[in-house]
């Protein structure tokens, strides 16, 4: 079973409508197949697989923890409860506390009406697409053959307060300093940093309002965070903020807002980073990873700034592959997923926070300044609905039309035309010097893949 052919995980683990598509029982089958797929190398004759469990405070996630968790028991596996945290801190806990495997329940980004549930292993890494399709395949069995012990072979549970402590003293000694000095103002997207923010932000001793901070299962992300990070942007303008920070609702992305109101999205805050971890010496091969995403202006910048790219597929845990495979330091997506290898195993938006601050800190320069050398070309995004996609990607008229805009181009513009991940349609995106180019570019492409459906 490859990746394409999947019928629950997705780029970023099981993702859909809570009760609807999501259910308890697919939770709970999921914490059967996944607790023991991912505790079959357990030799600890000692203790029983360990599982931590976490999630965000959407109103669906308690009902799918309790189905996760009820699952992992009936295989025997102990449960560390971590009740809701941020997703980077259930893949640093697994790791620390040497946990077997990590479980996430969040839909990130998304509203409070879904939900999601996503794995890591044993090393703290999402699992790799080999490792999804042995649990899809537990899951899709005519019959289950997972185990069922009775009594004292059963899994019990403990409640873990203490790993949001220790993930905290983990953020704190990632830079040397602290980080008084600076007035921030903070969005937590009413999610998994709400109650995280003050403690940490306190300790690293800021100055810092908060907006964002009282979930109450159903506000998550909801005109707030990182997805909508206009409201903060006017509360920096308006409050005399050094910047605003702004985390999604699983606390893995980071947003930002310059003193002046303007967005730092993920392709500037890994500009900023990745020029001054290189002048630290510290960024390795001078080379930032990011996805085909990515905006032609961040490209252009690392140029200038005599540091190296390298382009995966679209999916923070693709960046991730590519930087252990050949030894890269930081990598990220426009979306705000940061990856600082040398820390942290997923993107981690605190953490992130942090290390932005660290650089206007060590620099002198604001962060307006410091975003300043990349300049972001106007984009657009069409999606257009096909019967093959891979094939359409992949016709010659299709590649001929790509070829003959990106030369009419030059080197101020680019097209990419990709499958979906989880739908019948191929994206269409350009980049260009103005958005009228950006329009007519599109309709041509757009055109052309029309007629080839037709043909």
């Amino acid at each position: 079973m490859t990746d394409s052919q999947l019928k629950y995980f997705g780029t970023d683990g099981v993702r859909g409508v809570a009760n609807q598509e999501l259910t308890p029982e697919l939770a709970l089958n999921l914490g059967r197949a996944g607790g023991a797929i991912l505790t079959r190398h357990h030799e600890d004759a000692e203790r029983r697989p360990v599982v931590v469990v976490g999630q965000d405070p959407r109103i669906s996630s308690e009902m799918l923890r309790e189905a996760l968790v009820a699952g992992l028991l009936s295989v025997g596996v102990d449960v560390l409860n971590l009740h809701v945290i941020t997703t980077p801190a259930v893949a640093y806990l697994v790791e620390t506390l040497e946990a077997d495997a990590g479980i996430q329940i969040t839909a990130s980004h998304n509203p409070a009406s879904d939900n999601g549930i996503k794995f890591f292993g044993q090393d703290g890494f999402k699992l790799s697409d080999e490792l999804e399709a042995e649990i899809e395949e537990a899951l899709l069995a005519s019959a289950d053959q997972l185990p069922r012990p009775a009594a004292a072979g059963l899994g019990t549970v403990s409640n873990y307060p203490e790993g949001a402590q220790k993930y905290l003293a983990f953020l704190q000694k990632t830079i040397p300093t602290d980080l008084s000095g600076f007035r921030v103002a903070l969005d937590g997207a009413n999610g998994a940093t709400a109650d995280l923010l003050p403690q940490l932000f306190a300790d690293m001793g800021l100055d810092f309002e908060t907006m964002g901070t009282e979930p109450d299962g159903l506000n998550i992300n909801d005109h707030v965070g990182s997805v909508h990070p206009e409201a903060l942007a006017e509360m920096v303008k308006e409050g005399a903020f050094d910047a605003g920070l702004a985390f999604d609702g699983d606390g893995d992305r980071l947003i930002a807002v310059d003193e002046k109101g303007q967005i730092v999205d993920g392709d500037k805050i890994l500009y900023i980073t990745g020029k001054f971890l290189n002048e630290q010496g510290r960024l390795k091969q001078q080379t930032v990873v990011s996805t085909v995403m990515s905006n032609l202006g961040f490209y252009k910048a690392l140029s200038e700034a005599g540091l190296q790219s390298v382009k995966t597929k679209v999916g923070d845990r693709y960046v991730m592959e590519e930087m252990l495979a050949n030894d890269y330091s930081l990598g990220g997506e426009q979306a705000g997923h940061i990856i600082f290898k040398d820390w942290a195993k997923t993107g981690d938006g605190l953490l992130t926070a942090l290390q932005l601050l660290y650089v206007m800190k060590e620099s002198g320069q604001s962060l307006s300044e410091l975003a300043a050398p990349v300049t972001i070309y106007p984009q657009g995004l069409v999606n257009v609905t096909v019967a093959d996609k891979q094939a359409m990607v992949k016709n010659q008229a299709v590649q001929d039309q790509i070829a003959d805009l990106e030369a009419e181009m030059g080197s101020e513009g680019r097209i990419l035309v990709r499958p979906s991940g989880t739908e019948p349609i191929v994206r269409v995106m350009v980049e260009a010097q103005s958005k009228d180019l950006v329009e007519h570019y599109l309709q041509q492409m757009v055109a052309t893949i029309q007629s080839v459906k037709e043909a």
